[in-house]
């Protein structure tokens, strides 16, 4: 799992950490992990587990570019499975963390998923459980 690296990463957008995660990225491209590693009691049902995933970038704002172009794709490192089913990604806006992008995503199974995302010259990975 991706844990949260020293010293801290902090968003030049001044965003909120929330309670139990942490930012994890660069400028050009960060994201907020829970600092126990998994996602917990997801939404289930017979295709997978959904998730909501957060991005930000220093510059993206919110309105010039409401779908951005953000793709996201992931794959389960333990044992064989279909790939994350990620959504097209959407533009999104919360006074405490300024403007960010959003990518729905379904994964097949439970396990420890890798998820890339990747943002014009900008790449960024991280791994994470998904516990039922």
């Amino acid at each position: 799992m991706t844990t949260a690296p020293d010293p801290a990463f902090a968003p030049p957008t001044g965003a909120v950490n929330p309670a139990g995660y942490f930012w994890y990225g660069t400028a050009a491209l960060w994201t907020a992990l829970p600092t126990n590693g998994a996602w917990a009691a997801l939404p289930h049902d017979a295709s997978g587990y959904g998730q909501k995933m957060f991005f930000g970038r220093d510059g993206y704002y919110w309105q010039a570019e409401p779908l951005p172009a953000l793709t996201v794709t992931g794959r389960r490192l333990e044992a064989d499975a279909p790939p994350l089913d990620a959504q097209t990604a959407t533009n999104g806006f919360h006074a405490d963390f300024g403007s960010f992008m959003l990518v729905g995503g379904n994964f097949p199974a439970a396990g420890c998923w890798e998820v890339a995302a990747a943002y014009a010259e900008t790449s960024l990975t991280y791994v994470i459980w998904i516990t039922p």
